[in-house]
């Protein structure tokens, strides 16, 4: 089955964010069967960052947010929450 997650980030936390990207990337990197796509958004009215989005592949939701939870970003409060989807690709 197929995931999107929404993140919303912790502004607060945002300075802690360049401490973690490497060990977040090779968290990406390990797991790059299962997320097939990962990366910030941002809104389009202000540019500002928006949080950001993973499309996941697994059995379930459980499944992708123990996922989420194992990412170095989660425990360091850079993550504020997150929302899993359930993704139907039509294209």
């Amino acid at each position: 089955m197929d995931y999107a997650v929404m993140f919303e980030d912790n502004e607060e936390n945002a300075g802690k964010r360049a401490e973690f990207m490497k060990d977040h990337l090779v968290f990406l990197r390990s797991n790059a069967e299962r997320i097939s796509a990962a990366g910030p958004v941002k809104d389009t009215k202000t540019g500002s960052p928006a949080g950001g989005l993973w499309l996941v592949s697994a059995a379930s939701p459980e499944e992708v947010i123990a996922l989420v939870k194992a990412d170095p970003f989660w425990p360091t409060g850079l993550r504020k929450s997150f929302r899993v989807l359930e993704w139907t690709k039509v294209h």
